[in-house]
């Protein structure tokens, strides 16, 4: 093995949502795949560097792997950072457009003419709740025929970066601060009448908040309704690593099947260890993410996921979300899944 390729430490990061590579790190089994090539895993998202916690968002990290939503590594791509689409996970969840009772709002129709809000981060990192709620809104408005062009769409600006409040005594001890905070603080000051969440987040905000859910689509039969920037996610490596380690890369993806082949048998355990990654009960995790979540975290690239990936990319590309288009088969490497077919055989 040549110097350049002796490498000692690899980042890696995930968003605190259902992901193989949330429960290979609960299972331990990434940290025993890299520690037997004498390699350390440093989580990303962990760090107290801003600098380092920012790779989470824009990938620029050499020797590093993400799994989480799909907006920030899309616009990466799009930036011209070099990375590697290696694994797409389907995990579908709650979505859904929610109101208050007294807006008088009903049904989708009844949006026509009214405000939805959407919370507006600064500049700096993709603001990927932004497009989430936006797709959230077209997806909606499009089963009754209806455009986004008929609904007033009100920005919520928020002041913080993503990157921003990771500690303090505004967190109550908490990792993370709760989603859609602004959003619902809007929507009970009456500045908008509906707003889009998803999640275990969104469905603990409308049950706290006894919202009326004007149109529920996370679980809808048609796939182009789900695709949002958590349904699918994604699997990316920089291209340091895929280049000059294609073979810690093809280990990544064999613990990845792993893991989600012990979820495929192991319901109860898979429920409890979301729960845990996501910050939430076990009753929400089943509420959001459905009683099938344990046979819904496999990994691969079969064409139907990567065509998902590739309309949302589209998504974001026609509203602005995109420094430029690209054709997602060239972020594609499927070379990980080939070499393990090759082990199969041989």
């Amino acid at each position: 093995m040549t110097l350049k390729n002796a490498i000692s430490e690899i980042w890696y990061t995930r968003c605190p949502v259902p992901t193989p590579v949330g429960l290979a790190v609960q299972l331990g089994l990434l940290d025993e795949t890299f520690a037997r090539e004498g390699i350390k895993l440093n989580s990303i998202i962990d760090s107290k560097d801003r600098a380092v916690r920012s790779s989470h968002f824009d990938h620029h990290l050499s020797y590093s792997f993400r799994h989480g939503g799909n907006v920030p590594p899309i616009r990466a791509r799009s930036e011209g950072n070099p990375t590697r689409l290696v694994g797409i996970t389907w995990t579908d969840e709650f979505q859904a457009i929610i109101t208050l009772p007294e807006t008088g709002i009903k049904t989708t129709k009844d949006l026509v003419g009214r405000r939805f809000g959407v919370a507006r981060r600064p500049e700096g990192i993709v603001d990927f709740m932004h497009a989430t709620a936006l797709k959230g809104l077209v997806s909606a408005l499009s089963l009754e025929g209806l455009s986004h062009k008929q609904v007033e769409i009100v920005d919520i600006h928020l002041t913080d970066s993503v990157l921003d409040g990771r500690e303090g005594p505004q967190l109550y001890g908490l990792r993370n601060r709760q989603a859609y905070g602004a959003e619902i603080a809007a929507l009970l000051r009456g500045e908008v009448d509906a707003i889009y969440v998803k999640g275990t987040p969104g469905i603990s905000v409308a049950n706290l908040f006894a919202t009326h859910t004007v149109a529920e689509f996370g679980f809808h039969p048609d796939p182009k309704i789900r695709i949002n920037s958590g349904s699918p996610r994604v699997l990316t490596v920089d291209e340091r690593l895929a280049e000059d380690r294609p073979d810690l890369v093809t280990k990544l993806i064999g613990t990845l099947q792993r893991a989600s082949a012990w979820a495929e048998t192991h319901p109860d355990d898979v429920r409890r260890f979301v729960a845990r990654e996501v910050g939430a009960s076990e009753e929400v995790v089943a509420a959001a993410n459905g009683p099938e979540l344990h046979r819904h975290l496999g990994i691969g690239l079969e064409p139907e996921l990567i065509d998902a990936i590739g309309h949302y990319k589209d998504f974001l590309h026609e509203w602005g979300f995109l420094k430029a288009n690209f054709d997602i088969n060239d972020w594609v490497d499927r070379r990980p899944y080939d070499a393990l077919d090759a082990r199969a055989v041989a």
